[in-house]
């Protein structure tokens, strides 16, 4: 079992969108590479600098980090800064936060990946993971206890994995 977290815009979407794959056995949504106090929803809107993050453990026989960081970018902006669709702010802020070293070549194989299709320079940080606290039970699994709520991850999306 491995573990990445990854920002990518508002948390619940990230979520909804990651448990549908094979292979991902846990996600959890939370605040990610901000102060070292665990802070509330309202402080990360205040901008008191987490990012929204979705933590996930994989079993990397079944899906492989290159393949889940495929799936990442196919729902970001990678040269949007501080945005997902309407979200806006410092929370928003996209990154790959790695927890071990050696997921960096397949890391840094992705980011290329990418770079080579789009001119501008990715947006997207890639840094450990220096913190990751969990957030409030109501954001847990959102979109599903609230289908109607709002994400900037279109809704063909959330399907993906039963057409591949």
């Amino acid at each position: 079992m491995k573990k990445i977290c990854l920002a990518g815009g508002c948390f619940w979407g990230m979520q909804k969108f990651f448990d549908q794959f094979e292979g991902v056995l846990n996600t959890a949504v939370g605040y990610a590479n901000g102060p070292d106090k665990a802070p509330s929803y309202e402080d990360v809107c205040n901008s008191v600098g987490h990012a929204e993050a979705v933590m996930i453990e994989y079993d990397e026989d079944v899906l492989s980090l290159e393949n889940l960081l495929a799936y990442y970018f196919m729902v970001i902006d990678p040269v949007s800064v501080n945005r997902q669709g309407e979200d806006e702010g410092l929370q928003y802020r996209t990154g790959v936060f790695y927890l071990d070293e050696e997921d960096l070549g397949a890391i840094r194989v992705a980011f290329a990946h990418v770079q080579e299709s789009i001119s501008e320079p990715l947006a997207v940080l890639c840094e450990p993971l220096e913190n990751f606290f969990p957030a409030e039970e109501y954001h847990q699994k959102y979109l599903e206890k609230n289908p109607g709520g709002y994400c900037h991850i279109p809704q063909h999306f959330f399907e993906l994995e039963e057409k591949l």
